[in-house]
């Protein structure tokens, strides 16, 4: 049985190693290039960063006047383990569901988190633009980011804040979302915000047989104490039903977790110093300024010191109703294709929080429904039939929001 084009496209893309910590940006940017050629679209690279580079594809649109549409796709991919795969990584093994052949799971890493997404994009355009010769009234910018999976520092976070960005005149941005075991489409129109924190303490040190005050445990104790009760007090909140009694979803909260422990030298010294890391994701209904303020007040109240390894000071959230000029053609367009929209805060964090910083709607969609959430995980894959879906899905809404006047 042959393998369509667009399958084996996808194949190809999966199987370039654009894995950290030493993604293989080139062949993936040259991968890039030869679709845009094919797909007859303009195409650049920028390196806001040496070997990191930025990748656009550019459909102009009939009234390039207007605010453009961007497609975002981060190209990286996570590292693995391989010995807890079934198949090989970056083979793309494409394997039988059943002994007629109906259907074909992808393995591969990427397949999920991110890369059908960007194929998805792809594939897209090549429809309305290539096979149907359509035209959209808006330019349409299929970006391709470096680093996303490491934090998007000098991928996105640079690229926006450059004059390319500028030039582009960005209207609304898809950005990536979640694959959902359940039958609705999750659509991300904000996410939390990350505060990884660090609690120092320092204190009195001696011989371990003795009552020595002023230590640094008794320091910092209380911090950790208060900050667990802080995550079981949001635990509760998560497992409380909403008035129509529907589960809430992890972006309603804030989470906190101690990450990182470290004290001593040996058991019979007292130590000079401990520390407590703390990754805490902050729910958009905070104020993050506030929070930040009480986390510095417990440190000062207990005689330590707070260390932000990385706070993200932004709570921007997108639109999802009428203020939006974009949102009733996304709404359309996905329901038409018979999927009901489920509107959510990302759990963690993505490029588009750089975008909607910078004032760019964005909205966070995969769209993978009754499917698990493979992201980051061992024996990632997409089904055949999944990739086909999300064709569809995105030449409709695509046409939908690229058309808006």
């Amino acid at each position: 049985m042959s393998v369509r084009p667009s399958v084996q496209r996808f194949i190809e893309y999966l199987r370039i190693r654009t894995v950290q910590p030493t993604p293989d940006y080139s062949t993936c940017t040259k991968f890039l290039q030869r679709q845009a050629q094919e797909l007859g679209l303009d195409f650049s690279v920028k390196e806001y960063v040496a070997g990191k580079p930025v990748v656009i594809l550019s459909w102009p649109g009939t009234s390039p006047e207007l605010p453009s549409i961007i497609l975002n796709s981060h190209t990286d991919v996570v590292p693995v383990f391989e010995e807890f795969w079934d198949y090989p990584p970056f083979d793309a093994a494409r394997v039988a569901t059943d002994a007629q052949g109906t259907d074909f799971r992808i393995y591969a890493r990427g397949s999920q988190d991110m890369k059908i997404v960007g194929h998805g994009y792809l594939e897209a355009i090549r429809r309305l633009k290539v096979e149907e010769r359509r035209q959209m009234l808006r330019t349409v910018h299929a970006v391709f980011v470096p680093d996303e999976e490491i934090g998007g520092h000098d991928g996105m976070q640079l690229f926006v804040e450059s004059k390319e960005f500028a030039a582009l005149n960005a209207g609304l941005a898809l950005d990536e979302g979640m694959a959902n075991p359940g039958k609705s489409l999750r659509v991300f129109y904000g996410e939390r915000a990350p505060c990884w924190v660090k609690f120092i303490a320092r204190g009195n040190t001696g011989h371990g047989s003795q009552f020595i005050e002023g230590t640094a445990a008794e320091k910092l104790v209380p911090i950790v104490d208060h900050l667990m009760q802080l995550r079981q007090t949001q635990l509760q909140i998560y497992k409380t039903p909403r008035d129509d009694g529907s589960q809430r979803t992890l972006g309603e909260v804030t989470t906190a977790n101690l990450t990182l422990l470290s004290s001593g030298v040996q058991h019979n010294v007292v130590p000079e110093n401990a520390s407590a890391g703390f990754d805490i994701r902050m729910t958009p209904a905070a104020d993050y300024a506030e929070f930040r303020r009480d986390l510095e007040a417990l440190a000062e109240r207990h005689g330590a010191e707070a260390e932000f390894v990385q706070f993200w000071d932004d709570n921007s959230t997108t639109a999802t109703d009428r203020s939006n000029p974009f949102w009733p053609a996304f709404e359309r367009a996905v329901t038409a294709q018979g999927l009901d929209v489920l509107k959510e805060i990302f759990p963690a964090a993505t490029d588009s929080r750089y975008l909607r910083r910078a004032g760019v709607p964005a909205l966070g969609v995969t769209p993978l429904c009754q499917a698990p959430i493979l992201l980051h995980d061992h024996n990632e894959f997409v089904k055949e039939s999944e990739l086909l879906a999300a064709i569809d899905f995105y030449a409709a809404v695509i046409a939908a929001v690229a058309n808006v006047h």
